[in-house]
């Protein structure tokens, strides 16, 4: 067992957030007690309640490594197509960026599953 894993009790041993707008999403590698790594991919809102006060709503995957090959191809898949047939829209200059495809991501599928 790594020295970092045994430093942390809930396994996590590593952590991305990429800010998109008004979304932040969160790429944590986990280990489980067996020392088997998966991936949790968080989705992150700032929302407003009705008495005014701010909360942050969060949806999670959680995604496992014998899955890693097919969810990558289909993501791929998937925003290919959107690239090719969604009509053009006039955005921001920062969500360009979050999604222009010569943004590059530090997480790797291919990496995790080694």
């Amino acid at each position: 067992m790594s020295e970092e894993i045994e430093k942390n009790d809930r396994g996590d041993l590593f952590s991305k957030s990429v800010r998109a707008g008004k979304r932040t999403y969160f790429f944590d590698v986990k280990s489980t007690k067996g020392n088997d790594y998966y991936l949790t991919i968080t989705e992150s809102k700032k929302r407003f309640g009705p008495d005014g006060k701010f909360f942050y709503e969060k949806h999670k995957i959680f995604l496992y490594k014998e899955d890693f090959e097919k969810f990558s191809e289909g993501l791929t898949e998937a925003v290919e197509h959107i690239r090719e047939n969604a009509p053009p829209i006039e955005a921001s200059s920062e969500i360009d960026s979050a999604i222009s495809p010569s943004a590059s991501s530090d997480v790797s599928f291919e990496d995790l599953g080694n």
